[in-house]
């Protein structure tokens, strides 16, 4: 099968629903149980991953997949929402090996395992509102991390996913975390097209819920005044491209994670410039490098204890899949930092 093809599969598999009627009150019962079973499926997949990892023996940090195919925070291209299965291919395309730079083999269950999809689609089916998709993502990723030692790196989706990913890794860990958030644009503006869940938004729920304590925003180069106003209100750190010389060597020397509960990675594609990625939804030309991304994360000092990728929008991309085989790598390099 073509990769557009399957992108034309994908388009007629996935729909998009309005939640906006209210349920009725006496079907709130049989919503729950959707959700329950959404839980279910997802904890039965980690126990088993877990079960796997343990039986072997010798790891201490095992990175765990978990897509999260929600798109509908988008504010332009809707299509993120069909990226995890794209990824998921690209880290065992045939181009490439099972290594990763650093050597690492990723086909070894105690490096990385699998626990399946959020059934997002089939929740909103239900007309399950937004509070409670939030909801059911940060117990979902909670309920990985309860099997130890895997930490969750999440495959996108918009951005909008990040907020209750790490609500979930603050809330299971006691406390903050470090965020180091590549990205053209600093998604912290407080609600967007009148929505506080945008993928515009969700740094903004993060630093007012208390859930990092460091935010270093990199490769920022679409930003008006509310994004330097919320910037400034949160403490947020952030490094636009037009300076990003100046703060080259710094930030490919990071040390973080100190005093607070680890390292969050947020990878939106879009922090490339997109002569590397032009499966995104929003082209931002000046960007990183994808060597530059590898020189940051792969001298980052800390303990990376949870991340995810974002953005990557297979309905824009090339029929060569050329940008599901970048946030492949994005995944696959991660992966060799978080696990040990």
């Amino acid at each position: 099968m073509s990769f557009l093809a399957a992108v034309n599969i994908g388009r007629r598999g996935i729909r998009r629903f309005s939640t906006a009627s209210k349920i009725p009150k006496s079907l709130e019962g049989g919503q729950q149980r959707v959700i329950d079973a959404a839980l279910g499926l997802v904890r039965e997949q980690a126990k088993l991953k877990g079960e796997q990892v343990r039986a072997l023996g010798g790891a201490k940090a095992t990175t765990c997949l978990l897509g999260v195919p929600l798109g509908h925070h988008s504010s332009y291209h809707q299509g993120p929402q069909y990226a995890p299965p794209f990824i998921r291919e690209g880290i065992w395309h045939g181009s490439s090996n099972n290594t990763t730079e650093a050597g690492v083999v990723l086909d070894d269950p105690r490096v990385m395992v699998d626990a399946g999809d959020i059934p997002i689609q089939e929740l909103r089916r239900c007309e399950v509102d937004d509070d409670n998709l939030m909801q059911v993502v940060t117990d979902s990723v909670k309920v990985v991390m309860e099997e130890d030692p895997l930490r969750p790196l999440v495959l996108g989706g918009d951005h909008s996913i990040s907020f209750p990913v790490v609500r979930a890794v603050s809330e299971k860990l006691g406390g903050p975390v470090d965020i180091l958030h590549l990205d053209a644009h600093p998604d912290i503006y407080e609600s967007y097209e009148g929505s506080i869940y945008s993928h515009a938004s969700p740094f903004a729920r993060i630093m007012e819920g208390g859930y990092a304590r460091r935010l270093l925003q990199v490769g920022i180069r679409s930003i008006n005044q509310e994004g330097r106003d919320q910037a400034k209100r949160f403490g947020v750190e952030q490094y636009e491209m037009r300076e990003y010389e100046k703060y080259r060597d710094y930030l490919q020397n990071l040390k973080l994670g100190e005093g607070v509960k680890g390292v969050y990675i947020s990878i939106d594609v879009d922090c490339l410039d997109p002569g590397f990625v032009p499966g995104i939804s929003h082209h931002e030309s000046g960007g990183l490098s994808f060597r530059d991304c590898m020189n940051i994360l792969m001298n980052l000092q800390g303990d990376i204890v949870g991340a995810d990728v974002v953005e990557y929008n297979p309905q824009r991309d090339l029929p060569n899949g050329m940008t599901t085989l970048v946030a492949a790598k994005f995944v696959r390099e991660v992966t060799a930092r978080m696990s040990k």
